[in-house]
């Protein structure tokens, strides 16, 4: 079902795959803010949260929109599984940034 629809819309209307190569360059532009807490990890600590908050978002995007356009419940938990997954290690990078701050007292360096 899903190949028919990609192999029509390819066929009828090639222009739509361009939204592909933005996809991808979004997901490069996010990282790049990654970037900061990286280099100074005590004055980046907003990235990780809003990183965090993007994880949770991702969850409630996949249900709600999933629900709405049809999508089959396991695969909208297959897209849950991203915001999970990309929540751990950001979690991780959180916890070790507090324990950072407390024990260089938040300087910056």
């Amino acid at each position: 079902m899903v190949r028919t629809g990609l192999r029509e819309m390819d066929a009828k209307y090639p222009f739509m795959a361009y939204g592909t190569d933005w996809l991808a360059f979004g997901h490069l532009v996010i990282a790049l803010f990654f970037l900061g807490p990286l280099r100074k990890p005590d004055s980046n600590q907003w990235v990780i949260i809003v990183g965090m908050i993007a994880c949770g978002l991702v969850i409630v995007t996949a249900l709600v929109c999933g629900a709405i356009r049809g999508i089959p419940g396991w695969w909208q938990l297959i897209d849950c599984s991203f915001g999970v997954l990309g929540f751990i290690p950001l979690w991780i990078c959180w916890r070790a940034q507090k324990e950072l701050v407390q024990i260089t007292g938040g300087t910056r360096g």
